[in-house]
């Protein structure tokens, strides 16, 4: 197939001040499916080459060439930002331009189109999802009515190299860390993190605004996406922090690959649903004092053989977000649509 792909983010390590952590699976992707015989050409602006001076070679073509399928990561409208005026200061065109692509494409061709909502914004009664020849795919365990489940992706390579002993044996100076941004986990940073962090060394990497309540966490900004294993491998465990749209059907960032890779232990919040599909029980928290029993019991074990088979069974979990697991199951989708709808 030729596949037009549209993404608003970078294929490479990009920028710091951007909250893009598709850059984590995108260009494997994007590799994978050339791998598979597919043609890509990429939509939207090519911001590696414009923000971040990095010239990859990809072919992106800002008008409306030939393609057998559309495939959107789902943008949504952010006031102040996407909504404006082209030209207008702090603009940014990536809704304007796939609202173009799925007038053009969707609407007008009818091509078959596949709308990746990876941060869940799609709401329950966007029009779209009732056009036959679209279908949405929702990160979660527990996807949206209709839609079809495609979880995070992890690089197989990253899996198969990941070595439980080797990353037990590390030496770590943090007891806990946390890499993301605020937006809307106010009440799971409160719930499940900020209690813990007056009682161990740690650290919070990421955009938060709005830190008065928490006076006595190290918040240490935004770091660039080379950063991030670094800040992993320096600390023994983590909490999977989710805003509720998340943990309510199982939906994970691919916070959760990069801590597990980089040998930190993952505490799960028991409000993340389907948690025991994603890490070992073990790891699972019902609220903070568990958070910090989870905390000590890391303490405990570290660098012994029982952290090495901790850190392997969180291995294990990962394996159904294998990459080529997760582009099967897309890929499925895509030729399905082709063969139905493809004129």
């Amino acid at each position: 197939m030729r596949i037009g792909f549209s993404f608003w983010g970078f294929l490479g390590p990009g920028i710091v001040d951007t909250p893009d952590g598709g850059r984590f699976w995108r260009r494997a992707k994007v590799e994978e499916l050339l791998a598979r015989g597919h043609d890509i050409v990429l939509l939207q602006a090519d911001r590696d080459r414009t923000e971040a001076g990095h010239s990859l070679p990809y072919t992106w073509d800002p008008g409306f060439p030939d393609i057998d399928l559309l495939y959107c990561e789902w943008r949504w409208p952010l006031p102040g930002r996407n909504t404006t005026p082209c030209g207008t200061a702090g603009h940014t065109c990536d809704l304007h331009r796939q609202d173009k692509l799925i007038s053009h494409y969707t609407h007008a061709l009818s091509t078959p189109t596949v709308l990746w909502d990876t941060d869940r914004q799609i709401t329950a009664d966007e029009p779209l999802r009732r056009v036959p020849h679209v279908v949405v795919c929702d990160p979660a365990v527990h996807p949206a009515h209709g839609a079809v489940s495609v979880m995070t992706m992890i690089p197989d390579a990253l899996i198969d190299a990941a070595d439980p002993a080797r990353l037990a044996a590390r030496p770590r100076r943090l007891a806990l860390a946390y890499v993301g941004n605020q937006y809307d986990r106010d009440q799971a940073f409160d719930k499940f993190f900020a209690v813990a962090a007056g009682q161990f060394p740690h650290r919070v990497a990421g955009k938060w605004t709005r830190t008065e309540q928490w006076p006595h966490v190290n918040f240490t900004g935004r770091c660039a996406f080379d950063e991030v294993t670094g800040i992993y491998q320096d600390a023994l465990t983590t909490v999977l922090l989710m805003p509720d749209r998340y943990s309510s059907v199982g939906a994970i960032s691919q916070r959760l690959a990069e801590s597990v890779l980089a040998g930190c232990l993952p505490i799960t919040p028991a409000t993340l649903i389907g948690g025991t599909r994603i890490t070992p029980p073990q790891l699972h928290a019902a609220d903070t004092a568990t958070v910090v029993e989870r905390i000590r019991w890391a303490e405990r074990i570290d660098g012994t053989d029982e952290h090495a088979r901790v850190i392997a069974d969180c291995l294990t979990h990962l394996d159904p977000l294998r990459m080529s697991r997760q582009v099967d199951v897309l890929e499925q989708v895509m030729t399905s649509l082709v063969h139905l709808y493809h004129r």
